[in-house]
């Protein structure tokens, strides 16, 4: 077995370091972003709260509130899908590193074998831990905020039925949870797609991912 260069093992393992704080940095940005969307929902209902008293000024301010956290959970939603692939690509990155430290020796060949380490050179330990993709998605920090600007959306759907349309209260309500089916199953739609376009190119770095 030929003598490794030092230089190029430095700067791989530079790089693997390099990738594992991005992956932090990802976290650190989902985290963010999430606490930043539930606060500003959080503030507005305390908001609603004050101003249930008075019809006159309860319809205005939630005509231009509730749109607006609707959009800003969109942007945030869009973003947390984007940080969990930019997680996947730096997953892969190491993995790809990895391929190299099983070339060292025998002994480094079994420390760093694809069996023992994590996603994506392995399929036992994927993120759903087993469960298949669907509730791999169902996981994500995006849908939690989907789910949670998807009930927003149905509940300003529900109470526009019943203050503009003088609808029967059940007829809002069951509204407003079609709406938030819908939209539910349209992010879920989404955010698989953009899973599956994003996937990380993997190359030969150890067992290809089970078909499902």
């Amino acid at each position: 077995m030929a003598e490794p260069d030092p230089r190029l093992l430095s700067a791989l393992t530079t790089e693997h370091f390099v990738l594992q704080s991005a992956i932090n940095a990802t976290v650190s940005e989902a985290a963010g972003r999430s606490s930043l969307y539930m606060m500003a929902l959080s503030s507005a209902l305390v908001a609603v709260g004050f101003l249930a008293q008075s019809s006159d000024a309860l319809m205005p301010f939630l005509s231009i509130v509730l749109p607006t956290v609707f959009v800003l959970g969109l942007f945030t939603v869009i973003r947390l899908i984007d940080t969990a692939l930019e997680a996947q690509q730096y997953l892969a990155g190491i993995a790809r590193i990895h391929r190299h430290y099983r070339a060292l020796s025998p002994e480094a060949e079994q420390a760093f074998a694809p069996r023992l380490q994590r996603w994506p050179e392995t399929v036992e330990t994927e993120p759903s831990l087993g469960l298949g993709y669907f509730m791999a998605l169902l996981g994500t920090s995006a849908t939690m905020i989907a789910c949670t600007n998807n009930l927003l959306a149905g509940a300003g759907v529900a109470l526009l039925c019943a203050r503009a349309l003088a609808l029967e209260r059940s007829t809002s309500v069951l509204v407003g949870l079609l709406v938030f089916a819908a939209l539910s199953v349209a992010f879920y739609v989404f955010e698989r797609w953009r899973f599956e376009r994003g996937k990380p190119s993997l190359g030969p770095i150890g067992p290809a991912r089970a078909p499902r």
